[in-house]
Parts: C-alpha cells; structure tokens; sequence
C-alpha cells in the first residue's frame, strides 16, 4: 500500500510538472523574430548567410532579424534590447547571450541578473522570449572536451517560467568537426545548431509544420 501511496504522488508530481512547461502557440510564416545575442548568433566562424538566424528563417518561413553583436555580453545587451524591440516588433524574441560575460569572469549570480533584465524588457513589449542555455567554460569542461550549459538558464526558466533550449549549443562546441574555434561553430555547426534549435521550437509548440 506504501509503494502504491509513493507511485501516485510520483505520478502526480510529474503531471505537475508538466503542466507547469511553457508551451507557446504556433508562430505563422511571415512572422517577425528577433535573434538576439552575440558572436555564436552573428555567425562568427562560417561565411555570410551561414549563420544559424538565416538558416533557421529558411527552415520556418519566419522573418528573423539577426542581432547578434560579436562580443556583446548581458550586461550591455540591456542597454540596446528597448531600441531593438521599438523598431523591429518581434512576436517572439531568441535570446543567445553571456558566453563573452563567463569569458571575462564576472560572477553568475551578476550575468544572470543582466539576463533576467534583458527577459523583463522583452516581456514589457509583448513579445514571448525563448531563452538558449550557453556553456560556461570550465577546467573540468575543457579536460573533458564537453562544455554543459551554465545553471543559470535552466534556475531563469524555472523562476521566470519560460521555455529555454538547453544543450543545443554545448552539444555543437562538444565535436571538433562542428566548431571554426574553441567558443564558435562553423558552418556545419551552425546548420546543426539551427536544427536543434528547430527541433527545441517544436517541441514548446512554436512551430508545427
């Protein structure tokens, strides 16, 4: 009877669970997304057209505006979010950014702060935000030759309740074959990064085709 008691909560918990996923609604072709982030959405390390906004509005039919500054980090990505949001008028927003903040050392707890700004400020325009989790590089990591994404994406989208892509980036840099350098894919990276990033979409419900 104990073991069944224990059965029905686990099963409870993890209805819960789910029902607490964020599942967004099918994004029309046509569309208006804003890539926002640094160097890895710019598309540093392949050539014009290679980077993973392009390939991805030709994979959706989504117009995608690329807003990837190389070397950009989360603290000063707050200050040009608003503008890019007044003039573009992205339904949705896919926030790639704080690689250069782990990069330069600042502390967790300072990036994810900037993090949750920039997600405050999407959120007040109207805009839905998908976050995508970013490897923190580490001794461990580069021993291993396996980035894991920094644990502050997955605690941003428990505590602000919204989707966020994990892995897709730490599993590119993890083979040699996908990367032009240490912190960058190159064009079959991007094409593989683009295609998780699909695939992620699919699952939250934001693209269905």
């Amino acid at each position: 009877m104990f073991y069944r008691h224990i059965v029905i909560l686990f099963v409870v918990l993890m209805l819960a669970a789910c029902s607490r996923a964020p599942k967004l609604a099918p994004l029309p072709a046509g569309s208006t997304v804003l890539a926002f982030g640094d160097s890895v959405t710019y598309g540093t390390g392949a050539s014009q057209g290679e980077d993973w906004p392009t390939l991805l509005a030709g994979m959706t039919g989504w117009r995608i505006v690329n807003a990837g500054i190389p070397g950009d980090t989360a603290e000063a990505g707050k200050g040009r979010i608003k503008a890019l949001l007044d003039e573009h008028r992205p339904v949705v927003v896919i926030v790639e950014i704080g690689g250069n903040d782990f990069l330069r050392g600042r502390p967790q707890k300072a990036v994810k702060d900037d993090l949750r700004a920039i997600l405050a400020t999407i959120r007040q325009s109207g805009a839905t935000v998908v976050l995508v989790a970013v490897p923190q590089p580490s001794l461990m990591a580069a021993v291993a030759k396996r980035p894991s994404d920094a644990a502050i994406y997955a605690e941003l989208g428990k505590e602000e309740k919204l989707p966020v892509i994990a892995d897709v980036f730490s599993n590119v840099l993890a083979q040699a074959d996908l990367r032009a350098d240490a912190i960058h894919p190159n064009a079959r990276g991007y094409r593989e990064m683009a295609g998780g990033l699909l695939a992620a979409l699919k699952k939250i419900g934001l693209y269905t085709n």
